[in-house]
């Protein structure tokens, strides 16, 4: 069991680091920085778009109108982290 509970905190990290890489990439695009006309980006941009939309579209369907500003991937991050410590302080020390 605790195996299966690395594997999910593993993943969780995971997660987290690829929501740091869209929005760094998006930032990047928004400022002319990267080109998404460009093949190898326009992959990486696709691939972390469809990765992380389908959970980032929830949280901004609840949040309000900041302007430019999107804080979606802030409270995911710090959701990810609330659910990584419950399992390292609650679920981890309770397997056998």
């Amino acid at each position: 069991m605790r195996a299966l509970l690395d594997v999910i905190l593993l993943a969780l990290q995971l997660y987290v680091w690829l929501l740091i890489a869209h929005a760094v990439l998006s930032w990047l695009v928004a400022f002319n920085v990267v080109n998404v006309r460009n093949d190898v980006v326009r992959t990486i941009w696709n691939f972390l778009f469809q990765i992380t939309e389908p959970v980032l579209r929830p949280i901004r369907s609840l949040l309000p109108h900041l302007g430019g500003i999107d804080i979606s991937p802030i409270i995911l991050i710090l959701l990810i982290f609330f659910i990584q410590r419950v399992i390292q302080l609650y679920l981890y020390p309770a397997v056998i």
